[in-house]
């Protein structure tokens, strides 16, 4: 039978084994569609979304961000999120939650907006992907309780926002190494490097930084490794794979659309061969790599200026 009542109030509490027993839905999904009563249920909770890829959170426009269904791969406009994106269409309502699990507070009623796409890490922290983020807007008041903080700080962009942020921000773009075994990185080589290379050229008088970009239509910020005043824009990675190398490239060719003027490096832990050495110089770029407490390249020691 259907319910088409809805009795709890912005504010109030409940069992979520209590709320699916009187209103129907899935009970362990974030979003639970019902077929006992025009509703589609949110849940969200920072300590364990983030955990998973799901970046929830109030922002400036007003409105409730909500991370869509999918912890693995790049998520799809199916299940979930397709209820979540067709809720008016089929004449159901957004209900959105604290908490996914136990006793949830009731926030209000919302309508979804719109929505767009943007990057986040997989379950675990593992590779980047492709996630769907609905904007929800209340419908009327809410109860907001405790603010819900997520790590992606904006709306998309419609231009480009550029900023230099010192190298001691460790924000970085992981590079899986060998995705057919089970995935790790190589930033703790990654980071030492950088930390190496970044001595060397205040040794040799350059000031360095990192350049902190959020695309146009995109609400998470890329990091480039190093940005030299001397001009060079620097991507690091800790081994000398074909993987890595062709990952840096790519990087560098997307950061170098924000500092058109620079010259780019890969920066490695030690000589790549020959063919990547090719490589590196077709993609525009020179390799460096370290040698001891000094850094080379094919044409002989690197220098800063």
């Amino acid at each position: 039978m259907m319910v088409s009542q809805f009795s709890l109030q912005p504010g109030s509490t409940v069992k979520r084994t209590d709320l699916h027993a009187t209103y129907g839905g899935r009970r362990q999904q974030g979003i639970s569609p019902s077929a006992a009563s025009p509703n589609v249920f949110l849940f969200t909770d920072p300590a364990s979304g983030e955990q998973h890829g799901y970046y929830d959170g109030w922002k400036e426009d007003g409105c409730f961000h909500y991370t869509g269904e999918g912890q693995l791969g790049d998520q799809q406009m199916k299940g979930g999120n397709r209820s979540v994106r067709d809720h008016q269409l089929e004449q159901r309502a957004l209900r959105l939650f604290y908490g996914a699990g136990g006793t949830v507070d009731y926030v209000g009623e919302f309508t979804c907006e719109n929505w767009y796409r943007t990057d986040a890490p997989e379950t675990g922290g593992g590779p980047i992907r492709s996630v769907i983020v609905f904007v929800l807007k209340p419908l009327s008041e809410v109860d907001r309780g405790e603010p819900v903080k997520s790590s992606l700080t904006d709306a998309p962009e419609t231009q480009p926002r550029i900023a230099e942020v010192p190298v001691e921000d460790s924000k970085t773009e992981r590079a899986v190494v060998n995705p057919s075994r089970e995935p790790y990185t190589a930033e703790r080589v990654e980071a030492e490097l950088v930390r190496a290379f970044c001595a060397r050229a205040r040794a040799a008088g350059v000031a360095h930084g990192r350049l902190r970009v959020i695309p146009p239509g995109e609400a998470r910020p890329i990091y480039t490794d190093v940005n030299l005043d001397s001009g060079w824009l620097v991507e690091a990675k800790g081994t000398v794979t074909r993987e890595s190398i062709r990952m840096a490239l790519g990087q560098l060719i997307d950061y170098g659309r924000f500092a058109p003027e620079t010259r780019h490096a890969v920066l490695l832990p030690n000589r790549p061969r020959s063919d990547l050495l090719d490589l590196i110089t077709r993609g525009n770029a020179t390799a460096v790599w370290r040698d001891g407490e000094t850094f080379h390249t094919a044409a002989g020691p690197f220098t800063f200026e």
